[in-house]
């Protein structure tokens, strides 16, 4: 009993070291992966504005702002420009409508405020159902392909719908949800001064 008293205090030094360490060493590589998983989701970003808008020289994610919604949330907007000239942008978008939950999208447009590439960033959808809005909407064949239309305030419909686009099939919620946050989408781009970022007062 004495001999294990007398270890007991050591014993405790050296688990507290221990912790000591092993927490030191946690904290180290938690700051390296942070930067890492920083600059990844920035060159990632980067990358899908690049997919979508058409080719700039600027830095749009520097340049980036935001614009409320009539629904009362906001979207971001990347203002792509070539040398200083504005060419398009890109815009961040979702729609809480999907079959199953949020779909986020992020659309590029030209300056006539045409569809130029659009690239889903998340979604929970039916794999070989819904999930399959990647590149539905960008196939030319029948009603799919949404690139290259000029949007309007109307927006974009399935047949279903009255409008002019083919859902994907036996996915029609899905498709119903990736066209409201394209819309959103539009609309946000639509209503501002794109250059500046100021609302529009058209």
């Amino acid at each position: 009993m004495e001999k294990l008293k007398s270890t007991l205090p050591n014993m405790l030094l050296s688990l507290t070291g221990i912790c000591v360490v092993a927490g030191a060493v946690l904290a180290a590589v938690n700051n390296l992966t942070a930067g890492s998983i920083v600059a990844s989701k920035a060159a990632a970003l980067e990358t899908a504005i690049k997919a979508v808008t058409p080719e700039f020289n600027n830095k749009p994610s520097e340049e980036s702002y935001m614009v409320a919604t009539p629904e009362g949330d906001s979207l971001r907007i990347y203002p792509a420009k070539m040398d200083g000239q504005f060419v398009g942008a890109a815009v961040e978008s979702f729609s809480k409508k999907g079959f199953s939950g949020e779909i986020k999208v992020i659309v590029g447009f030209d300056t006539e405020g045409k569809l130029c590439n659009y690239s889903v960033l998340q979604h929970a959808e039916t794999p070989g159902l819904g999930a399959k809005m990647q590149e539905w909407f960008r196939t030319d064949k029948n009603k799919q392909s949404i690139i290259g239309r000029k949007l309007d305030t109307n927006g974009l419909k399935v047949t279903k719908d009255g409008g002019d686009v083919d859902a994907i099939t036996a996915a029609t919620i899905s498709s119903r949800a990736f066209l409201d946050a394209v819309n959103r989408a539009y609309s946000a781009y639509a209503g501002t001064d794109a250059v500046g970022g100021a609302t529009s007062s058209k």
